[in-house]
């Protein structure tokens, strides 16, 4: 069997012209795999075959350029746009000769337009009922399902992610019952997203997606075969911006070849009866303990270490956000800055008292407030978090090895019950200040290695009132400007300085200020953007924009200019909406998902307000 398919997209005349799409149309199905890797999946439109959850459709790409650094798409309503090629979550509908596939395509028939269908291959496409995903979850955690060898590979970045490079994220292939299933833990590229069985879309909840064979639409005379449904997505079709129509060279084909094609291939003739154990009924059970097997974030494991009683050592760059993730589990966390701090100030001191003779020992302050919070919260469970331990000088490293290991300060007062430690440090090779851990105080932790991506930190600046233009900059351009490489002689950013940059531009109004904390290049930088020809929010809302103008801005433009008014706070957002609504379906899902980013009750909002979507387009095509 052959396994490098030769897949790629129609062209744009391919779409207008082929007799296949002329018959059957144009507009395409999605499928629930690829929705919950974060395709877009209309809630208006339909293919020709019918008006279910199932025939709802979705936008994929062709691979015709436009001739100013865009790709030609077909948007879910069968039209014809053009779209930015660093986006992810346009549709894959690859097509390939039909010559090299003919003599081993199976169960061929006529459909309802008369086009031949065949199908070829196998691929995740529909979620499964409730009660069935149910029942294959409790084989899953009981450790039950057989494993078929076979595994599918996309990309894990955030579908509205630009500029990083592809990360592989593996989905199992597992069999139960003579079927084949994987399972998809949801993620916010689909947190919310409504799948053909009903169900909306959580995070950090399972979902199972049967594996079928994938139907292939016949042209003959032309020897094309194109898939029936949009089968994939999350991928980003062009990391560089200049697409100029080389097919060839872009991220989406390297995809196809590297891992859709052979995984759509490889696996076809196991026999899933081999692969089975013969094991003796009622004699061997597996997974007796119960266990849960699923990937736990770090989040997850922090708070596990916490409840359980064990010491967390949180790794990670300066900037990543390891205190942000201890207040996140305990707001009134008490904290001590081990790199400043004297002995005093973390074990107390003795004093002498004239009156009686006698030496007094005093608690140092961080003790007395924990037990403060510990004694009036009894069922709570308060942090004592050592910031800096990394830094900090080897003496005052011994004192908190003392506290961390024998829950015990000076020898003569104890830490509440209800007390937790939780340490953080910055990594030696990135702080000429981190002093290495001693092996014994090393291995009193359970440690976990923070990074923060350009997701975590969009959401996190979503709710933390990070400044608009900064927010806008680094989710236009990525990773490259969320963090700099620190040289010592020149400021660099990251997560918390560009934190500390919101307040400044909040206070001072000059961009010309993050020099002293990003740098000067990346300030020069973030300035050319701002400058960026955009209509802003107050434009909007005092409706001092001209239709014209905004069709003429430039997709980067449109863009900035999107990212800018995903600020807006509830009582204006319809007004907002409907601007956005000018720049077509594209611009404004994409403003949507901005604007909810994670928040279900913001996405309950916007599914009231997409209710009256058609007369927001009527309104402004009377303008």
């Amino acid at each position: 069997m052959n396994n490098n398919l030769d897949l790629t997209f129609l062209t744009k005349e391919q779409v207008e012209n082929l007799e296949i799409l002329k018959k059957y149309g144009i507009k395409a199905a999605i499928t629930d795999f690829a929705i919950l890797l974060g395709g877009f999946v209309s809630s208006e439109y339909y293919t020709s075959e019918g008006n279910t959850r199932k025939d709802r459709t979705g936008w994929w790409w062709t691979k015709s350029s436009d001739g100013f650094n865009c790709a030609h798409a077909v948007f879910t309503d069968g039209d014809s746009i053009c779209s930015y090629v660093c986006k992810h979550n346009g549709g894959a509908r690859p097509a390939l000769p039909y010559s090299s596939i003919q003599s081993i395509s199976s169960n061929g028939v006529r459909g309802a337009s008369g086009i031949k269908e065949i199908e070829y291959g196998e691929y995740p496409q529909t979620i499964v009922d409730e009660n069935y995903s149910r029942e294959l979850e409790i084989a899953y955690n009981h450790g039950s399902l057989r494993t078929t060898g076979k595994n599918y590979t996309t990309d894990s970045y955030h579908y509205l992610q630009i500029g990083p490079s592809f990360s592989t994220r593996t989905h199992t292939e597992y069999e139960y019952n003579g079927s084949k299933y994987i399972r998809f833990v949801g993620d916010s590229n689909c947190d919310g997203k409504i799948l053909s069985n009903g169900i909306k879309v959580e995070i950090d909840k399972p979902y199972w997606v049967k594996v079928e064979p994938v139907v292939w639409l016949v042209d003959e005379k032309e020897d094309i075969a194109l898939s029936k449904k949009i089968i994939a997505s999350g991928v980003q079709f062009n990391k560089r911006s200049d697409y100029q129509g080389d097919f060839s060279k872009t991220d989406i084909k390297w995809f196809m070849d590297t891992y859709l094609s052979n995984d759509l291939i490889n696996g076809l003739n196991i026999d899933l009866s081999l692969a089975k154990p013969e094991v003796e009924e009622n004699k061997i059970l597996l997974n007796p303990y119960g266990f849960e097997f699923s990937k736990p974030s770090d989040e997850d494991v922090l708070k596990g270490s916490i409840e359980s009683g064990v010491a967390v050592y949180l790794h990670g760059l300066s900037g990543d956000g390891k205190s942000a993730r201890v207040k996140e589990y305990d707001k009134d966390a008490e904290i001590i800055y081990l790199l400043n701090s004297t002995p005093e100030a973390i074990i107390g001191k003795s004093v002498y008292k004239e009156s009686t003779g006698e030496m007094i020992d005093i608690k140092p302050t961080w003790l007395v407030n924990l037990e403060e919070k510990c004694k009036r919260e009894p069922d709570r469970l308060h942090v004592l978090f050592f910031d800096e331990i990394s830094n900090a000088p080897k003496s005052v490293q011994g004192l908190a090895f003392n506290i961390i290991l024998d829950r015990e300060v000076n020898g003569k007062w104890r830490l509440p019950d209800n007390a937790r430690v939780v340490a953080a440090g910055n990594e030696a090779e990135e702080s000429i200040a981190a002093n290495k851990i001693a092996k014994p105080l090393y291995g009193r932790f359970a440690h976990i290695y923070i990074k923060t991506t350009l997701d975590s930190w969009l959401k996190w600046a979503s709710k933390n009132n990070i400044h608009p233009a900064i927010y806008s900059y680094i989710a236009c351009k990525g990773e490259s400007v969320l963090r700099t490489k620190y040289d010592g002689k020149k400021p660099n950013a990251d997560p918390r300085k560009w934190e500390m940059a919101s307040k400044v531009l909040y206070q001072t109004k000059n961009p010309n200020m993050l020099k002293s904390l990003v740098g000067e290049e990346i300030t020069n930088e973030f300035i050319m953007f701002c400058k960026q020809r955009v209509i802003t929010l107050e434009d909007v809302l005092n409706n001092n924009y001209e239709k014209e103008k905004v069709e003429q801005l430039n997709l980067a433009e449109k863009y900035a200019t999107i990212m800018n008014l995903s600020q807006v706070d509830e009582e204006n957002l319809e007004c907002v909406r409907d601007f956005v609504s000018l720049m077509g379906r594209e611009f404004l899902a994409t403003f949507d998902s901005l604007w909810i980013h994670g928040n279900k009750e913001r996405l309950e909002v916007i599914a009231d307000l997409k209710s009256g979507s058609s007369l927001v387009r009527k309104k402004y095509e009377s303008r």
